[in-house]
Parts: C-alpha cells; sequence; structure tokens
C-alpha cells in the first residue's frame, strides 16, 4: 500500500510560529526558544512559503496576525498543546500507572466521587487522576478519555458500560415554600408550585408523577437549568419544587435547607455506568478504578429506599 504523505510543515516551524504569535515579536520568540531571530524568521518565512500566504503583516517593526494568521495561530496551539499533553502521557505510562482522564457529570463528581478520591490516590498513587466534566455522551475517538461515568440505559456506541448503582429520586422544597411539615396531601398537589427541572433529564417530574399514579400530567411548568447544582439552589432559594437524587442531598435535608415536599421516593429506571472505549479495557489504569469504583458503590447504593418507604 503507498503511503500518502501528510499535508503537514515541519514541527519546528510550527513552534517558531507558535512562539512568534504569543510575544508578536520575533526577537522575544527568538530568547524564549534561545535561538537567533534570523532562525526565527527563516523558519516564519519558510511556513508562510509553504501555505503560500502570509501569516503576519510587517507594519513599521512591528507584528500582527493576517486574518489567516489568525485562524492558523488557533489550530497551531490546540494541536501543539494536545501533542505536549499526550507526551507527557506516553512518559508517564509505565505499564502500571500513567494518567487516567475520567469524565464525569458536574454534581455526581462533586458531591459524591471527589470526597472518597483521597482513598484511590492513596492505594494508586503510580496513577496521575484527571477528571472533566462531561454532561452528555460524546465520541471518545481521539478525545483522551479513557472512561466517564454516565447517567443513562447503559448504551453507547463503541463503547463497553459497566452498571454501577441505581438512584432514587425525591420531590423536595425549601421549607418556606412547602411547610414544615409538609401541607401537601396528594402527590398531585406538588402541581400547585413551579416544577424546577433539569435540562438534561426533562421527563423527571413527569416520570415521578406517573409513578405515584398522578394521571393526565403531560405538562411540566417551571424554569430549566443546566446543572443539578444549580437546581438544587434554586430550590434551596423557594424558587420551585425539585425532583432530586437523594444521595445528591443529604446535606441539605439534615441540616433543613430542603425539606421532602411529598413522602413518595421512586427509584429511577436509569442508572449510572461507568463507561469505557471497547479498546481500553485491560488496561491497568482502567481495570483498577473500575473495580475501586465498584466497591465504592456496593457502600452506597442510592437504589436502595430508606427504612419505611417504598420505590416503585
Amino acid at each position: 500500500m503507498d503511503y500518502l504523505r501528510r499535508v503537514m510543515p515541519s514541527l519546528t516551524a510550527l513552534e517558531f510560529f507558535d512562539a512568534a504569535v504569543r510575544c508578536m515579536s520575533f526577537t522575544r520568540a527568538a530568547t524564549d526558544l534561545n535561538v537567533t531571530q534570523s532562525a526565527v524568521s527563516r523558519q516564519i518565512r519558510a511556513l508562510e512559503d509553504y501555505l503560500g500566504q502570509p501569516l503576519f503583516h510587517r507594519v513599521k517593526q512591528r507584528l500582527a496576525l493576517t486574518e489567516a494568521g489568525e485562524t492558523y495561530a488557533v489550530a497551531v496551539r490546540d494541536l501543539l498543546n494536545k501533542a505536549e499533553a499526550t507526551t507527557v502521557q506516553v512518559m508517564a505510562y509505565n505499564g502500571k500507572g500513567g494518567v487516567l482522564t475520567v469524565a464525569l457529570l458536574p454534581t455526581f463528581g462533586s458531591r459524591w466521587l471527589v470526597p472518597k478520591l483521597g482513598d484511590f490516590i492513596a492505594r494508586y498513587g503510580d496513577i496521575q487522576l484527571n477528571l472533566v466534566t462531561q454532561v452528555k455522551p460524546f465520541d471518545f475517538s481521539g478525545s483522551g478519555i479513557d472512561a466517564a461515568i454516565h447517567f443513562g440505559d447503559g448504551v453507547w456506541p463503541g463503547a463497553v458500560c459497566h452498571r454501577l448503582l441505581g438512584e432514587v429520586i425525591i420531590p423536595v422544597g425549601a421549607p418556606s415554600l412547602v411547610g414544615n411539615p409538609s401541607r401537601l396531601a396528594h402527590p398531585q398537589d406538588v402541581k400547585q408550585y413551579p416544577l424546577l427541572q433539569l435540562s438534561s433529564r426533562p421527563q423527571a417530574w413527569l416520570d415521578w408523577l406517573h409513578a405515584v399514579g398522578v394521571k393526565g400530567s403531560e405538562d411540566v411548568h417551571g424554569p430549566r437549568f443546566e446543572e443539578f447544582h444549580m437546581v438544587i439552589q434554586a430550590a434551596i432559594a423557594g424558587l420551585g419544587l425539585a425532583v432530586l437524587p437523594r444521595f445528591m442531598i443529604q446535606e441539605e435535608l439534615a441540616s433543613g435547607r430542603l425539606m421532602v415536599a411529598f413522602d413518595r421516593p421512586v427509584t429511577s429506571e436509569q442508572a449510572y455506568y461507568l463507561v469505557h472505549p471497547e479498546g481500553k479495557g485491560d488496561l491497568y489504569k482502567v481495570c483498577v478504578f473500575e473495580d475501586w469504583l465498584i466497591e465504592q458503590c456496593r457502600r452506597a447504593d442510592f437504589s436502595e429506599p430508606a427504612p419505611g418507604q417504598e420505590p416503585r
């Protein structure tokens, strides 16, 4: 098979161009790179010849990017950053360790996972753990992400899903809104209030209403928020009622900032999953994180109802 050569200038030229963009001066770029100013000029001139157009305006000994230069500078910076990050990751990898990058849901991470990570770090000090937040499912290819914690149906194209645990949802609100004890006598009474919604779970209120036997509840009215922590804060502020995973609001319930509006918990049909690309299931860093995570989940399965409460 004939090898098709990439249309790509030299890495040195791209590095010199990036330095020149940062400094907006060939002289200062040369100082940063520990080369001569003429070396920088030659590399930039060679790069412009390769591209067939100028990247800089040179006016009265001052530099300014052309329109093409501005576009190219962003792409080159991103390329160099990714190459550097991947190089560091490969250098750190020694068969047992390396960098483990995990994408996770923001509130799940901050309220449940992060407080437990000290144990993982103490056990696996050879693994550098990088956490990034990701709300929606994404394509693993080219992302640099080794695994993700996802809430849903356990279906992710091109990936393997391991069920971690379920979740119980309950309707809650500020005591100033619902009274203490709650003045709601029937599940349908929640519709007297604005119903706070999460963009990624638009059916949450309808699922709860249907599960507790409220018929004809196809319309839900109330503000919508991007993340759980915003919904929680809105509920505390008395903006409406929220239907939330019980594990996320233990502190607010214990402190009295939130109270259960109607005592009918419902077990969600969906669950939390650890997801990883098909080709990464045997990596040491992914395996030990999966085992550790399953161990933590066994200690706190959110799908179990509280005493005296029955899920659907």
